[in-house]
């Protein structure tokens, strides 16, 4: 089966993680969000994969090249985000003749009830939830049929709701140029509801899925990771460290004497970890990362060459690639009056569903020494702040 995973859009909503590279491409564990999505597609039989690119687009090609996991891969060009349907528009000049899977590139799916959607064409993937009303709603008759899908009811017909996993036939293809929506987008729902109407469709039970679109959700999209890791230990561990439980050190990484990391954990190549430094909590030790003395970094995301030298504490947030913390730098991560912390998402403050999360720093942002980050802040790509500095707002400029 020839699959299209949608991976054009920056991903306006996880700035300042996207600043610099498209949202696909963000770390979930050790590798790529959107490489997950292709290796459950792969594992499930995609015969192809068809990689609908367009910010930052380079990133996407160097990554996967002509074929991943023992599958063709094939790359079209969305020039412009104009929604779902026009990004598969851009991949019908690449598809054969015959039904195709349409996958979104930053969710995460589980590969047996990829499986099934393949073999069970037309059909469309559907997740349970406990309260629909912000997704696209399922009404599935008693064989299993659906008989249409509700956007965002104030009634949902049921509890099972659109996870952008898509079976279509082949005459689908011939549907893709649908009417501009409210919204001002071309939508990939407009030609489900025309599928619908034309065959029996099916709705497959997803057993996990999760949509990867604003910065918690990336931290749980690894947090999701790391509860799969087994310990696996290749680096170089000094005898006065202490590792508990399932903690992955890579090849080439360094953990000194004094630390304490309690699993799971991924400590990446290249990256150092100590000496007198506590990691735990689900933490992801990028590559080339550093972690230094009498650090504490609990269930956080640390990305590829970003640095927490000295005296500092992080706790729940995600740092871009080469960061670079100052001495004595620490986050807060809990409020005080208990309630969930929240986090301007374009420019509107949201609930991030979380009691403890931390902040969201863009690459190649810097801290001063003795700075202090309140809940729910973050930090442009580029950013400063200076010493002794405490940050209450969102900081999205150089200092």
């Amino acid at each position: 089966m020839q699959t299209v995973i949608l991976a054009a859009g920056e991903g306006t909503r996880m700035r300042p993680l996207t600043a610099k590279r498209p949202k696909p491409m963000l770390p979930v564990g050790h590798r790529p969000l959107v490489a997950h999505t292709a290796d459950a597609a792969a594992a499930a039989g995609a015969s192809k994969i068809v990689l609908v690119v367009g910010y930052e687009a380079d990133s996407i090609r160097e990554h996967f090249g002509d074929e991943y996991a023992g599958v063709p891969v094939e790359y079209a060009e969305q020039e412009r985000q104009r929604g779902t349907a026009d990004a598969v528009r851009a991949a019908r000049d690449v598809l054969d003749d015959g039904p195709f899977v349409v996958l979104n590139g930053d969710d995460l799916y589980d590969a047996d009830a990829l499986e099934e959607l393949y073999s069970a064409a037309p059909a469309v993937g559907a997740y349970e939830v406990d309260d629909p009303r912000p997704y696209g709603v399922f009404d599935v008759d008693d064989g299993g049929v659906i008989t249409e899908v509700v956007e965002k009811p104030d009634d949902p017909p049921s509890s099972r709701v659109n996870v952008g996993a898509y079976a279509f036939p082949a005459a689908a293809q011939d549907w893709l140029d649908v009417e501009e929506s409210d919204r001002g987008e071309y939508e990939i729902t407009d030609v489900l509801a025309r599928v619908i109407e034309e065959y029996d469709v099916r709705a497959v039970d997803v057993d996990f899925w999760l949509g990867v679109g604003r910065p918690w959700e990336l931290l749980e999209a690894n947090e999701w990771y790391l509860e799969s890791v087994n310990r696996d230990v290749n680096g170089e561990v000094d005898p006065g460290a202490d590792l508990r439980g399932p903690v992955v050190v890579e090849e080439g990484a360094t953990v000194d004497a004094g630390v304490v990391v309690e699993g799971p954990a991924l400590i990446r190549s290249g990256a150092t970890v100590g000496p007198n430094a506590y990691v735990r909590g689900k933490t992801v030790v990028g590559e080339d990362a550093k972690v230094g003395h009498s650090v504490e970094v609990k269930n956080s995301v640390l990305m590829a060459g970003a640095t927490v030298s000295h005296l500092s504490y992080v706790g729940d947030s995600v740092l871009g690639r080469d960061v670079n913390f100052g001495a004595g730098t620490n986050v807060a991560n809990l409020r005080h009056d208990d309630e969930n912390v929240m986090l301007r998402v374009k420019g509107e403050p949201t609930d991030t569903g979380r009691r403890k999360f931390g902040v969201v720093v863009g690459d190649e942002a810097k801290t001063g020494i003795d700075t202090s980050l309140n809940a729910g802040v973050k930090l442009g790509a580029d950013a400063a702040t200076g010493p002794g500095e405490t940050v209450t707002r969102d900081v999205d400029t150089e200092y």
